[in-house]
Formats: C-alpha cells, sequence, structure tokens
C-alpha cells in the first residue's frame, strides 16, 4: 500500500513538471488567501503539506493539527511586497480524545493610497485603503498512531474603499505517516467555496440614458454590476522525511506539489537542520515550473525555548521575490 502511495505522489510529480498548461493569473477572487504565513515553513521554500508541530501548520494542510499536543497561540507579521502589512495568528484548543479545535485570524492592509481620476491624475486629496480579511474555524484529529485529518471553515471579506466582497470556503486535509518516525505523505485542498462578487455605494453612479436626447433626465441613479469570481482552490500533495542523525542533530526534507486554480503547476522543496531541538536553519526553493514565476529561493532560522509549562518559538524567513524584490516573515509562537 505505501509503495502504490509513494508511486502515485511521483506520478504527480512528473505531470506537474511537464504539464505547460495556460498560466490563469488574475482569474479569482481573495488572492491574499495564497500568501503562505508560516515563516517556519517559508524558510522551507513553503513545502509545509506533510509538516506538523506547529499552529500555523494548518494553513497548508488542516490534518496538521492532529498530530499538535497542548494549547498554543501563534502569530505571524510579513512586511509584504510595496508596504503591504500581512498578518496571521492561530489559536489551538485541545479537548482530550476528541481532537484538537482552532480559530484563524488572517489580515492583509495596503495602507493610505491617494485617490486618482482622470481629471485629477495628481490625486484628489482623498485616501482610500485595500484591506483583506479572512476568519477561520477547524477541528483535525489523530484517527490512528499513523493517519491524521482536519478540516477548515473561512469567512472571507474583501475591502475596497467602500466597496466589499464576502465569501466562505472549505479546506480539508490528511497526513499519513508511512513509519512512525519516518517517511510522511499528505494531501490537502484549500479555498473551496463559494463565489465573490463586489458591492457597494462606489458602484453606485448617475447614468444619461441617452445622451444625444435633449430634455431627459441625464442624472438617474444607478448602480454597477461586477463579475462574479471564484476563490483561489489549491490542491497540495507532498513527502516529508525526517532524518535523526543522532540525539542532538536532526534533518527534515519536504516536497511539495501544487495544482491551483488560478495559475500552473508547480513544485517547491526545502529542508531543515535543528539542533539540541533549540535552533533551526532552514531553506529552498519555491513554485519550480511555475509559469512566469518570480519566486525563488527561501531562507530561514529559528529558536525554539522551553520553561516549565511554556514553550516559546521564534521564526525568521526571508523569500526572493524577483524583480518585485524580497519579502520577510516573522513569527512568534507561545505554546502551554
Amino acid at each position: 500500500m505505501a509503495r502504490k502511495m509513494i508511486l502515485l505522489f511521483v506520478l504527480l510529480v512528473l505531470v506537474a513538471a511537464l504539464l505547460n498548461a495556460q498560466t490563469k493569473t488574475g482569474t479569482s477572487v481573495g488572492a491574499f488567501l495564497s500568501i503562505e504565513p508560516s515563516a517556519h515553513i517559508a524558510g522551507m521554500g513553503n513545502a509545509g503539506v506533510t509538516l506538523y508541530g506547529e499552529p500555523e501548520a494548518v494553513y497548508y494542510n488542516p490534518g496538521s493539527i492532529g498530530y499538535f499536543e497542548g494549547d498554543a497561540v501563534q502569530i505571524t507579521h510579513s512586511l509584504w511586497l510595496a508596504g503591504i502589512t500581512y498578518d496571521y495568528g492561530v489559536f489551538t484548543l485541545g479537548v482530550g480524545e476528541l481532537g484538537n479545535f482552532y480559530a484563524t485570524m488572517t489580515s492583509l492592509n495596503s495602507g493610505e493610497i491617494a485617490v486618482r481620476t482622470v481629471e485629477q491624475p495628481l490625486g484628489t486629496g482623498e485616501k482610500y485603503t485595500v484591506s483583506d480579511i479572512a476568519f477561520g474555524l477547524g477541528f483535525g484529529k489523530q484517527i490512528s498512531d499513523r493517519f491524521s485529518m482536519g478540516l477548515q471553515v473561512n469567512y472571507i471579506q474583501e475591502t475596497i474603499w467602500h466597496s466589499a466582497m464576502n465569501a466562505y470556503s472549505l479546506s480539508v486535509g490528511t497526513i499519513y505517516r508511512i513509519s512512525p518516525d519516518g517517511l510522511r505523505l499528505g494531501a490537502s485542498l484549500s479555498n473551496f467555496g463559494t463565489r465573490g462578487q463586489f458591492d457597494g455605494r462606489d458602484l453606485r453612479v448617475l447614468y444619461d440614458q441617452n445622451p444625444a436626447k435633449y430634455g431627459d433626465n441625464g442624472q438617474l441613479p444607478a448602480q454597477l454590476i461586477t463579475e462574479d469570481y471564484p476563490l483561489p482552490v489549491m490542491f497540495r500533495v507532498g513527502l516529508g522525511m525526517p532524518i535523526n542523525l543522532n540525539d542532538a542533530n536532526k534533518f527534515t526534507v519536504a516536497v511539495d506539489a501544487f495544482h491551483p486554480s488560478d495559475n500552473t503547476e508547480s513544485i517547491s522543496f526545502g529542508g531543515e537542520y535543528l539542533f539540541e531541538n533549540t535552533i533551526s536553519l532552514r531553506a529552498g526553493y519555491q513554485n519550480l515550473f511555475q509559469q512566469d514565476s518570480e519566486v525563488g529561493l527561501t531562507a530561514g532560522a529559528g529558536l525554539h525555548y522551553e520553561m516549565v509549562g511554556y514553550s516559546f518559538m521564534f521564526d525568521y524567513a526571508w523569500a526572493d521575490e524577483g524583480r518585485l524584490k524580497d519579502t520577510h516573515r516573522i513569527a512568534i509562537e507561545l505554546a502551554f
């Protein structure tokens, strides 16, 4: 059974590498949902579908929460592109043999942007913002010593000045440990849900039904109707392998294959070196084979410190975004 699963994964990776599909970039709403939050996993090329042990792993695979022990809160702050700020947080709550519950919050904000029009290209003096927010509730359970599964429901809102879009989605995932401390196979489906359509007072206009006719009412109240678009659905499948060199040194490698609804297929991979369960060094490469990709190398580091009854983790990740320059993620976790 295990050999068949590995063979299936290899075939999926080969298809992702060889398939030259037409890119579908820009065909979905809620693009902020595709920003990977975890500084730990981002340092490993965002190959996170088989990883667990931190709350933010639920973004990549809700099934990871089944292997999580205890309660914890984890927060990520990212210096994103063009001065945009991105924040992500997770709170987990274990309920014994029933499993683990968790809640997530995602926030992206553009900051103030000058309003410009054709008549006033230098600005009208007004300012507007673009803000995105998502809330999620999830549950996961370790079904056996080798199998875990989880699901998450999400509410998503995008706001541009005085107009907004609302949508709902579902994410599910599983992790199968082929051996207790060895090879892992993971798969997840993220953001499967409703379509989003903008509405708001910015779409209300004055309309002249017949501009060539004099004497009619040229100031009729009307409303523009926007198209509705799907959310960025993402299917991930991957392999992960922890390698215990000795009691003090551990190495973990991971590789994921991606099938997004709004882009071409790609592969990400990375590794982590852990010393004395305290200091981590990470590196990876993301979205190999993706058409017109601007991303590539990633790197990061982490510090893990335990006190009586508490565990503290600090992680940092750097990612190359090509012509868009670099991005940086900082994450803090407190487990208790």
